[in-house]
């Protein structure tokens, strides 16, 4: 029962209490307001000043990242560029200096081959001479079986060159003689 008169004093309008709570709330609020309203304001106005400088700081670094990876990206790009050319640059270098060489190479066995033609005309025309000379000799002693008389060594050869002298050439060619 004690229960229930408690209740109903809660449920019970009273003018007077209804009065002087007004009257707090409104003294409570006057003094809130004039003393806590001001400093409350202004630290949430300053709290407000330091988030609008952090989001613009973050938008300006934000911009500064992207200029730095805007360069990094033309710096990657430039380098790439770079060491293409140098491929390219190394690889007709390589292609020059293999031409360079095939062309001393050739060079070579041009002179080795000319020098070869060289000597092998030398070695003809000492074995022509050798065989004219075999052909002198011959000749005068042919000369001298036929003759029956005793001619010196200066007539001799001096008939013998003159029939040497008689001969056909010989080609130049040596795959003709053969």
């Amino acid at each position: 029962m004690n229960t229930l008169l408690l209740a109903a004093s809660f449920l019970e309008v009273r003018p007077g209490l209804i009065f002087w709570t007004l009257i707090t709330f409104a003294l409570v609020f006057f003094v809130l307001r004039w003393k806590a309203w001001g400093p409350i304001l202004s630290l949430v106005e300053e709290r407000e000043k330091q988030i609008a400088n952090a989001i613009e700081s973050a938008k300006k670094e934000r911009a500064e990242a992207e200029k730095l990876l805007a360069d990094q990206k033309t710096a990657i790009a430039e380098a790439r560029r770079e060491a293409a050319e140098m491929m390219r640059k190394n690889q007709q270098d390589v292609e020059k200096y293999r031409e360079e060489l095939m062309a001393k190479s050739r060079k070579e066995a041009e002179e080795f081959k000319a020098q070869a033609r060289r000597e092998i005309e030398d070695q003809k025309a000492k074995a022509i001479a050798e065989v004219r000379s075999m052909a002198v000799d011959l000749a005068m002693e042919v000369a001298g079986k036929l003759i029956s008389e005793r001619m010196d060594d200066a007539k001799h050869r001096a008939l013998a060159e003159q029939f040497v002298k008689g001969l056909p050439a010989p080609a130049s060619n040596p795959s003709t003689r053969a």
